[in-house]
């Protein structure tokens, strides 16, 4: 069985390796991938898959099956590009290697029983369609979720920071010209304030936990007194509990600048939180053995990252793993650089990707044809 998906992904490589090249060239935003998720939904299609395009009325989010029953087996895909930089996190790689696996399983589902779910997942860097689909019961028969990512290390799944998104305003009834401000309090005034706060509540926050802002709205010219300032803050945590706890502060601290300066204020979300990621145990170590039976030897202990991933809410709900996977040659490639995105497309890339394709569609063999993996997988969600 796994030689079969072996044999037949070898058949693809070159047209698995030009959906890198072609997302490579084809940059584009959160939430306006249009080109790029045209071009997945065609490959899907010419293998057969049946798709459902502007999936929950998000113009480039797709569902994607082939077979029926269970098993439910999902595959990610993501392809939007860091703005005026690219894919410089390797989206278009990961894309790549996930549609291998999706197709690789495809292959061979009629004789395992099952099917292959392929989630095309917009707007990573903008929240993440992902949550929209948890939020809107699509994982509810999802049984596990393989995806891997492109990286300079290889190593096996671990954890990622939850992150709480807030969007605080102050704001007045009426803008005024500045000169006629006579000493009176703007929102400005109050959300400067509110910055100098939040910089010494972070002294006291846990180790690992960080806050990440920007002044986003703030006014135009001196003439004019803002009638409305806004600042965006990321709550950076070990998990979702202490984001929380975090952002109660926060709030009280903005009420109380509120109060002082006679000063309405809100405090939203702009942007779904993430949740940290839990990795499942028992799909990191399938795939950690499959990646050797498919010569990747040297792979490091889990990674723990800083960074948010949208996977980490659809982790506490169904079984997720999120490996790194290096697929570069020259040691001195930093991740999340143009050099790295260079990489993507390199024939370096195009073997490793091949493996990783094959290593994501033979671990799914291995749980269907041994159910009792996926019983075991799920129990330690409730662990």
């Amino acid at each position: 069985m796994k030689q079969e998906i072996i044999t037949y992904l070898s058949t693809c490589e070159d047209e698995l390796y030009d959906i890198a090249k072609y997302i490579y060239m084809n940059p584009e935003e959160s939430y306006k991938e249009y080109n790029c998720c045209k071009y997945i939904i065609n490959f899907l299609k010419k293998h057969n898959f049946e798709v459902k395009e502007n999936f929950l009325d998000i113009d480039t989010a797709f569902y994607a099956s082939f077979g029926s029953g269970y098993p439910k087996i999902c595959y990610m895909c993501e392809y939007d590009a860091v703005p005026g930089e690219g894919h410089i996190t390797g989206h278009n790689l990961l894309t790549s290697m996930s549609l291998g696996g999706a197709i690789g399983l495809s292959k061979v589902i009629d004789k395992l029983g099952g099917s292959v779910i392929v989630l095309g997942c917009p707007g990573e860097y903008l929240g993440g369609a992902k949550i929209t689909m948890f939020k809107q019961g699509i994982f509810n028969d999802i049984d596990v979720v393989l995806m891997a990512h492109p990286d300079v290390v290889t190593r096996e799944s671990g954890t990622s920071s939850a992150i709480l998104p807030l969007s605080i305003k102050f704001f007045n009834e009426e803008q005024t010209l500045s000169f006629k401000n006579n000493k009176v309090y703007t929102p400005l005034d109050a959300t400067l304030l509110s910055f100098n706060m939040m910089n010494c509540l972070q002294k006291g926050l846990p180790d690992n936990a960080v806050l990440n802002s920007v002044l986003s709205k703030g006014g135009y010219t001196p003439l004019l007194v803002p009638e409305e300032c806004e600042s965006k803050i990321y709550i950076r945590a070990d998990n979702i509990c202490i984001a929380e706890d975090i952002s109660s502060k926060i709030k009280l601290a903005v009420k109380t600048v509120s109060s002082l300066m006679d000063i309405n204020h809100s405090v939203n979300f702009y942007e779904l939180p993430y949740e940290e990621l839990i990795t499942n145990k028992t799909l990191s170590r399938l795939f950690s053995h499959n990646l050797k039976e498919h010569g990747i030897i040297d792979i490091g202990e889990s990674r723990n990252i800083n960074a948010g991933l949208s996977l980490g809410t659809i982790s506490k709900k169904v079984p997720c793993i999120h490996p790194y996977i290096c697929i570069i040659d020259d040691k001195s490639t930093a991740y999340a650089s143009r050099d790295f995105a260079n990489a993507t497309i390199s024939s370096y890339a195009k073997n490793i990707a091949l493996k990783v394709s094959e290593t994501l569609a033979c671990t799914a063999v291995d749980l269907i044809e041994k159910s009792t993996l996926i019983s075991e997988a799920k129990k330690e969600l409730f662990k």
